[in-house]
């Protein structure tokens, strides 16, 4: 049938004139009895006989786009090349083109002709606009695939300069800007573009920003209701309310992680995994990262009972594998990390879902029920700046005792560090390097001269604004030292060559402490309020080492110098860490598994009486629009000592614009109160109606 179609359609184009739109008429009859060969074909003829054609681009672009689809890249290159020459201003066909040219393996040949259509576009209208934003969006996407940041960065800075709110190229811009150390990150000069900007920074990023824990809680709730939350009801997926009955059965626990391989969070969850009492726990793995290879990943494979690849499932497909697999608590080991698969967790495919591991900080989601942490991490009193209701155990972090440290011990020589002298470390990633950590690390070396900064390896560029940055604060540019990155076993075998680790902040060392702690070397930090900001405290002192978690600046500064001139001291310390690695708290990962069983069977009991916790989701959009106006870089959050008072004075603006309810968080009553008596005086506070309304609801 649909050959004689074909033949038909051939007939009238020979004959004499065809329209365009009799044209595609044909040509997409053709592609539903699903002979898009027949409408190449098709379009290739009426362009032979309409070459003069004002419209003729368009049948070039409709043939090209066929031939996308069935992977006929040369045809579809050629095809978006006629269509070009026929109209050099048609910017869907730069935006294909450039498509094709990238998946053909010519990157450098997309970004000149995403370029090159961009120039064509002088006209400002909406229509020029969107397909700028667009080119533009394609080229910085290419760009960081290609580790080419400092040009994506450009690229993606001129897209925001034209509009600010592209939240999803504030989300690539922003790391960029982190990962090469440029500060301030946030340069715009107008206040309200770098809001616009801030608002699309994912709370990953976010957590390296700055230390602000309700930013990062309106960040996750900001990210979840815009990018996760739509189209994720499916009740028939839904058991939130599923009974769990462990009677004559095993607990089933679940565990959705992209890096359960060779991956930091591999190498911490190892011999978690491998722990599990079979008796007591029936444990699946969901994994839904890039395709895993590797011993790390066979020995992490073996270590499970069930291994479950849902990278090619749909979020709806995944999440009804779960639910098959009558899972009773599913562990969110990526949370809002690269490839995380937040949206399995939106269909509640388990009654209990949990947060751990994989993201420093709270989801803000409606149906992550608990965050597992420890008593340092989230105290108590910083409870307000989670969603989850808070188990905890004795330390949050899981570790690896069956490691592989290579054999071969090199010297300082052969690292490229001086043998006599003093030598810090930090092998934290670059995108935790603020400017308030590097002027700490700068006046640190100022006072002991004899010593070197070292640092893990970087791009060019970037190591050398680091060196700039340094001989700026009158530090030589030969002190900051980079270590160039090697496979985990010789990367590890390195590390004693330090004397001293100095963390970064607000992102402290999470992973990277624990090497360091492993392989004997102390760990200074500083802590702050949020999630990421106090991990690495909670690891130095599981390792028996809390005297060297900071709570001050200056006190960071002089313990590192005090450490530096006191070699018996520091000694002392590596030989605490020696003596205690086998049985301190950071190492027991018997004891970690035994407490976090205990606590899956907490959850479990708490739901089997119906109490189990729902998220309080209460004004996280004003604690967001508060923080976003918020001058995070002009100086360091975490010397603020009336934190929530910033918060609560935002909070008050606000609430004279419109009531603001009540919350469990900084916004109670009392709050309350205490701010309209602040502005009417006590007595005319009583009078005050939208005080009335506020205290009725609450």
């Amino acid at each position: 049938m649909s050959e004689s179609a074909f033949v038909t359609a051939v007939s009238k184009i020979t004959a004499g004139p065809v329209s365009l739109s009799e044209l595609v008429e044909s040509a997409q009859a053709l592609q539903t009895a699903r002979r898009g060969d027949l409408a190449v074909q098709l379009y290739r003829i009426w362009a032979g006989f309409n070459a003069d054609h004002p419209h003729a681009y368009v049948a070039h672009f409709n043939q090209a786009v066929i031939q996308s689809d069935i992977g006929d890249l040369e045809g579809a290159e050629g095809a978006l090349r006629a269509a070009l020459a026929s109209n050099p201003q048609f910017q869907p066909a730069y935006i294909n083109l450039g498509g094709v040219l990238e998946r053909k393996g010519a990157p450098g040949e997309a970004i000149a002709l995403w370029e090159e259509g961009v120039g064509h576009l002088d006209a400002v209208t909406g229509e020029a606009m969107k397909y700028k934003v667009m080119a533009l969006k394609q080229m910085g996407r290419v760009l960081i695939d290609h580790q080419r940041s400092a040009d994506a960065e450009t690229v993606l800075g001129k897209l925001l300069d034209h509009d600010a709110s592209q939240r999803d190229a504030a989300a690539q811009y922003v790391p960029l800007r982190l990962t090469q150390c440029k500060w301030p990150v946030m340069h715009q000069a107008d206040a309200a573009q770098r809001r616009a900007i801030l608002s699309g920074v994912q709370p990953l990023s976010m957590a390296a920003y700055t230390d602000d824990p309700m930013l990062l809680l309106g960040s996750a709730w900001a990210y979840i209701k815009d990018d996760v939350a739509r189209g994720s009801a499916r009740p028939d997926l839904d058991r939130r309310n599923a009974k769990i009955d462990l009677t004559g059965r095993r607990l089933r626990v679940g565990y959705v992680s992209s890096d359960l391989r060779d991956h930091a969070v591999g190498y911490l969850m190892a011999e978690f995994l491998e722990l599990h009492d079979r008796a007591q726990v029936e444990v699946f793995a969901y994994y839904c990262g890039v395709k895993p290879e590797g011993a790390l990943y066979e020995r992490i494979r073996a270590g499970v009972e069930h291994w479950c690849d849902i990278r090619l499932l749909s979020d709806d497909a995944a999440a009804a594998r779960i639910a098959d697999d009558g899972i009773d608590i599913l562990v969110d080991v990526n949370d809002l990390t690269k490839d995380a698969r937040t949206g399995v967790f939106a269909r509640r495919p388990a009654p209990i879902q949990v947060n751990w591991l994989g993201f420093p900080g709270s989801m803000a989601s409606p149906y992550h029920q608990y965050i597992i942490a420890d008593d340092y991490i989230i105290p108590p009193e910083y409870e307000a700046f989670y969603t989850e209701t808070v188990m905890r155990l004795d330390c949050y972090q899981s570790n690896d005792r069956k490691r592989i440290i290579h054999d071969e011990r090199p010297s300082r020589a052969e690292a490229g560090l001086p043998e006599d002298g003093f030598v810090f470390c930090c092998f934290n990633g670059t995108q935790k390097i603020t400017r308030f950590t590097f002027d700490r690390w700068a006046e640190i070396l100022n006072r002991v001269p004899n010593s070197v900064l070292w640092l893990l390896s970087s791009s060019t560029e970037t190591e050398e604004r680091l060196r700039d940055h340094a001989e700026a604060r009158g530090i030589a540019r030969e002190r900051i030292i980079f270590a160039p990155k090697l496979v985990n076993p010789r990367h590890m075998a390195r590390y004693p060559l330090a004397d001293l680790f100095l963390d970064t902040s607000p992102y402290g060392a999470h992973t990277t402490a624990s090497d360091a702690l492993w392989m004997g070397v102390p760990v200074l930090t500083l802590t702050g309020r949020s999630f990421a900001a106090r991990v690495c405290g909670s690891l130095v002192r599981a390792a028996g080492l809390p005297e060297l978690i900071c709570d001050s600046q200056e006190a960071f500064v002089d313990l590192a110098v005090a450490l530096a001139e006191d070699a018996p001291r520091l000694a002392a310390l590596r030989e605490r860490l020696a003596a205690g690695r086998d049985s301190c708290v950071l190492f027991d990962m018997d004891n970690l598994v035994a407490k976090m069983l205990g606590l899956y069977r907490t959850m479990c009991e708490t739901h089997q009486v119906g109490r189990t916790p729902q998220p309080d989701l209460r004004n996280l959009e004003h604690y967001w629009d508060v923080g976003l106006d918020l001058d995070h870089e002009g100086a360091e959050l975490q010397r603020n000592g009336d934190y929530e008072g910033l918060y609560r004075q935002g909070l008050a603006q606000r609430h004279w614009q419109r009531p603001i309810e009540p919350d469990a968080r900084l916004w109670t009553a009392e709050a309350i109160a205490a701010a309209e008596a602040a502005v009417c005086g006590e007595d005319a506070a009583e009078a005050v109606p939208a005080r009335k309304r506020v205290r009725k609801a609450a």
